[in-house]
This record gives C-alpha cells, structure tokens and sequence, in this order.
C-alpha cells in the first residue's frame, strides 16, 4: 500500500510538472530568438515574458486544457494554439511568421500639419500608480493604457511619460504598444515593430521621460491607445503621477482589458495632425479630442488648498468628542446643510459649491474624522456609521433637530448611513459617486484596493491612511432591506463615467422609495469639480421644493 501511496504521488507531481511548459519564442525567417515577448492564455490573467534569450516557463497547471495560448508581437503574425495540445508538445519552440507590411506613403503637405499634445500632463506625487516588484510580483507586469480620440489624421511624434519616482540602480525595462479601438477597449496593435526600451534615472528630466517614436511612422485617426508595461523584474520602484477621478485602463498579460475609473497614468504624446485632411462627418472639428475623462483636477486641488476652505481661522471650529475632534466651518444663512466630503478629502474639495450654497442655506462643512484637520484616537475600524455618529453628535452641538446633507463618495455613504440611523433628524440627502457595499465599484477595483492595502502596511505608511483605504475595502454593508425603509427624500448623482458602476448607482435610486436620479453627462467621480455650477443649481432646486 505505501509503495503505491507513493507511485500516485509521483503521478501527480509528474502530472503537475508536465504542466509548467519551458521554451523559446523565435522567428521563423530569421531563425533567431525574440526576447521580452508576453506569453499567456486567452481571456486569463496567467502568463509569461520570455527573457533576453527569448526563453520563457509558464505554469498552465490551473488553466482549462481548451482554452488557447496566445502570442501577439508586433511585426509579427498572431500565435494561437489549444492548451492541450501545448502542453502535450512539453518543451516548445514557437516560432512566430514575420507579416508582409503593406507600406502606404503619406502623402502631406507641411504648411498644413499643425503640433499638438494630448493627454494627461500632471506632475503629482501624492496621487500616482506604484510599480514595486517585491510587493506585488502578480501584478507588476500587468499593462496599463489611456485612451485618445482624433477626427483628423495625426502622427504620434513623442510619447511622454510623468514619472514622480524613480528608484532603480539598473535600467527598467519597459515596452510601449498603441492600439486601436474595439468595443471601446485597446483592441489590436498599430505598431509594425515592438517598442521596448531600457529606462534609467538619466533619461528623466524635470520628472519627464520623452520616447521619440517619430521613425515609428504611427498614424492614427478615431479612437486609440497608448500602453506601457514593465518586462522584467527590478530592485525597486517606480511611481508614475496620475490623475483622480479619471478612466484608465487594465490587463495582466492577455486577460481582459478593465476600466479603472479611480484615477489615470500621466502619459500625454505630441502630435502632428493633418488639418488637411477630411473630417468622416459634418460635425464640428475637435481634432484633439481627448476624451473629457482626461480632464485633470490636480489644478483645482492646488488651487483649493489656496481658497482658504478648511482653514479659515474665522469660520472654523473644533468639536470635542470622546475620540476625535471634528473640525468644522460654518457659512450663510438658512436651513441647515452638511457638506460630507470623500476618503482622504477635506473641506476644501467643495470650494466651488460653498460660495454658491451659502447664499440659499446655512452651510456646514465637515472634515471627517481621520482626514483633514479632523482627528482620530478610536482603535477600532472605521465605519460609515461611525462617521454618520459624528455628524449626528456636531448637528446635536448646533441644536438642529433636522438637516440636510451633501455628501460627495464616501460622504455620500455616510449621509446614507445617517438616514438610515437617524430617520428623524434628516430632511433630504443628496448623494453623488456613492456606493452601498464595496463592490459597487466592481471587484477589480476593490481588489486593487486590498493590495494597496497590503503595499502600505509593508512601506509602513501612517496608520490612518491605512485604516482609510481599509474601510473602501469593507465598507458600506447597506442592506436592499435598509434602502428600502429609508424616509428621507434622496437625490442620487453620479457621472457617466463615474467609477461607481451606473447598474449600483442605478440599483441605489430605485431601492430608496421616491428617490430621484440624475448621471451627469461625459462627467467622471469628481462631479462636484467637472459639474460644480450645475450641480449647484440641482441641489438648490432639490432643497428648496
């Protein structure tokens, strides 16, 4: 019996082992190996880069046998094969057809091409996309991309790249892909050759590094994308400014593209654009049209931080409570309105409603507790509810028995949460970019928010920026049943392109009796910045009915 314990385990150690697949990638017409090349399945997250020597292990052991390998290089003809029969053949030689390039000359006249630059030109460093190898090796290779738009014919001159971090002693090696548009996702490669180049600290300058690929000769017209990814480990890291609230996009080797609405990679490109050529419609010219989700905000935080919002001495008070002091600033005159800013915010992400407001309503604007000029000494978890506790303890301090809320993302859960606690003492809430249970903002997204919890515990970043990202990823837990019995008329905003998912916010407003609902068109998350005059004007309306 032992003897044949053990001839069934080696069968299956065998069986497991004939499943992690070693070879080479190499070109049939030159006979010669293609190193940095991505190797993966179909529609999964699983997958590999050959190195250097184009020699590549991938590990199939957890993959359907019907499922396909795939192999996509530029310049060359797509490599598709069945699992199965992958892993039957065991040591591999893939050998990739170059394609036959179809060379069209471009014909322009110079006078007529006109220097552009598109994209996302941010320099911050406290919002950014981290690449650290030895804090998450599952992800670090994945490929991330930002989407453009053009009516005209344009060539792609420089594509730049706004890095706020580089720690490397070695050259970072990274590839570059353009690609077209499918089903508004990064569809096929527009490159005839791969783009690959070894980064160093050298090469950036005043937190810019420029790829010249004018003798790429890439053209583009419509909808298209532009994609760095990493190709080898690195002792490291890497930080890449981004821009909140906006749309990037997602994949580890060839697994869906998914759209990350919580902010974007600073890449911007510089353009020649064809002002010669034929628009496909009568429409007006919008030649750089970059899509409005591009639209960067880092202008406006720094120019809030100067409003004087959240920090006027003569405005502002503090409450004292068992466990935090909350800080607060009152404004006009009227009814009672809370304004409930978002994780990590303050006061001032309403510097262009808190003029406004205060003219029709007694405007009291709140940093939550943990955030702004706001503290904690609690130990326990933060909650939604626990937040809707403190607004609840400063409205009972000014002696308003009923009031009415403004909450923006988080503050929109917490004023949720107050209506559900406090039925007696709300008026109307309105709520916008809110959600009732994490995955309202899909599970990729939440995924990416337990990691970076994981990232922050081993950088030991504060404590309280900790325990913030960890209530995006356990909070709200508001039930159907909950939304159901909620009293308080409810406003229920959000953007187009918000990153809560329009079905959550759509299920939000139909599970709250008599609710209303509005999306703001081409608007992202930060409706309160890209809508501010109209969003006025709705919570004025909304109130004063």
């Amino acid at each position: 019996m032992k003897k044949l314990n053990f001839l069934f385990t080696f069968f299956l150690y065998s069986v497991l082992q004939s499943q992690v697949i070693s070879g080479a990638i190499i070109s049939k017409e030159e006979n010669k190996v293609i190193p940095y090349v991505k190797i993966g399945v179909e529609k999964e997250k699983v997958g590999a880069i050959s190195n250097e020597k184009g020699e590549f292990t991938i590990d199939l052991s957890s993959i359907n046998p019907d499922k396909n390998i795939k192999i996509e290089v530029s310049g060359f003809e797509p490599y598709s094969q069945n699992v199965g029969t992958f892993i039957k053949s065991n040591s591999q030689k893939i050998y990739l057809t170059e394609k036959v390039q179809s060379i069209k000359e471009v014909k322009l006249v110079p006078k007529k091409l006109v220097d552009k630059n598109w994209g996302i030109n941010t320099k911050n460093k406290t919002v950014s996309y981290s690449v650290n190898p030895k804090l998450n090796k599952e992800s670090f290779l994945g490929e991330t991309a930002l989407e453009f738009s053009t009516k005209k014919k344009a060539k792609i001159k420089t594509i730049n790249l706004n890095i706020s971090q580089f720690n490397s002693d070695k050259p970072v090696l990274m590839k570059y892909t353009v690609y077209n548009e499918e089903n508004g996702l990064p569809g096929k490669s527009l490159l005839e050759e791969e783009i690959n180049i070894e980064l160093t600290a050298d090469q950036i300058k005043d937190g810019i590094f420029s790829l010249d690929v004018n003798d790429q000769n890439i053209w583009v017209k419509g909808k298209f994308f532009v994609g760095i990814q990493f190709l080898k480990d690195f002792d490291g890291n890497i930080k890449i400014s981004a821009a909140l609230f906006k749309t990037g996009y997602l994949r580890q080797f060839y697994g869906d593209w998914e759209k990350v609405s919580i902010a974007a990679p600073a890449i911007n490109i510089d353009v020649k654009v064809d002002k010669s050529g034929k628009n496909d419609s009568e429409e007006r010219d919008v030649e750089d049209n970059v899509s409005a989700s591009l639209q960067d905000f880092t202008p406006f935080l720094e120019e809030a931080k100067k409003s004087g919002f959240g920090k006027n001495t003569l405005a502002g008070k503090t409450l004292h409570l068992k466990d935090a002091d909350i800080y607060y600033e009152i404004y006009g005159k009227g009814e009672p309105l809370f304004l409930l800013h978002g994780n990590g915010g303050s006061i001032d992400a309403f510097t262009k409603e808190i003029p406004e407001l205060s003219k029709h309503f007694q405007v009291i604007a709140m940093d939550t507790r943990a955030q702004g000029k706001s503290t904690d000494t609690s130990t326990e978890p933060l909650t939604y509810i626990k937040f809707a506790d403190d607004v609840k303890a400063l409205a009972d301090e000014l002696g308003f028995k009923k009031i009415n809320i403004l909450g923006w993302s988080d503050g929109g859960n917490t004023g949720l949460e107050f209506a559900i606690k406090y039925p007696n003492n709300i008026n109307k809430v309105i709520t916008s970019g809110a959600n009732v249970f994490p995955n309202g903002v899909g599970e990729k997204m939440v995924e990416d928010m337990r990691n970076d919890v994981a990232k922050m515990k081993a950088e030991n970043k504060p404590e309280r920026d900790i325990r913030l990202q960890q209530l995006m990823v356990d909070e709200p837990k508001i039930t159907t049943e909950q939304l159901n019995h909620i009293k308080a008329k409810v406003f229920v905003l959000a953007g187009e392109n918000d990153l809560i998912l329009r079905s959550h916010t759509e299920y939000i407003a139909k599970e709250i009796p008599n609710s209303k609902l509005k999306i703001y068109k081409g608007a992202s998350h930060g409706v309160p910045i890209e809508r501010a005059e109209e969003l006025n004007k709705d919570v004025i309306e909304f109130l004063k009915k």
